[in-house]
């Protein structure tokens, strides 16, 4: 990933999260092959993001965890979205679509 995708994502990391998790609870590993699924070869999360961003989410209410055995019979700490999580989804994607509409606007009329 070039530089200026590592940007974007720092910026957005804390939004695909908390999307990742909104209708199931997951795992570190498979958040990040949730979101490097869908986002093919345009953006790829690695580890090295992701954890600290679901410390960080944690830290601030949005996301508590449960240690669960995996499909494979692996322990694996899950994460799960919370009430205040859920409300800062909200927040951060409609920000992001107001944030996203104006780069639009401005790329369709310079």
């Amino acid at each position: 990933m070039d530089r200026k995708s590592k940007n974007l994502l720092q910026g957005t990391l804390d939004l695909l999260i908390l999307r990742a998790l909104r209708d199931e609870d997951r795992h570190g590993w498979g958040i990040q092959q949730r979101i490097n699924q869908i986002g093919a070869d345009d953006l790829l999360l690695n580890q090295g993001s992701l954890y600290p961003a679901l410390v960080r989410l944690g830290t601030q209410g949005c996301l508590e965890t449960q240690w669960r055995v995996t499909e494979n019979g692996r322990r694996a700490k899950y994460y799960r979205l919370t009430e205040v999580g859920r409300k800062q989804l909200e927040a951060e994607t409609e920000q992001w679509r107001r944030y996203s509409s104006v780069i639009n606007l401005i790329l369709e009329t310079i």
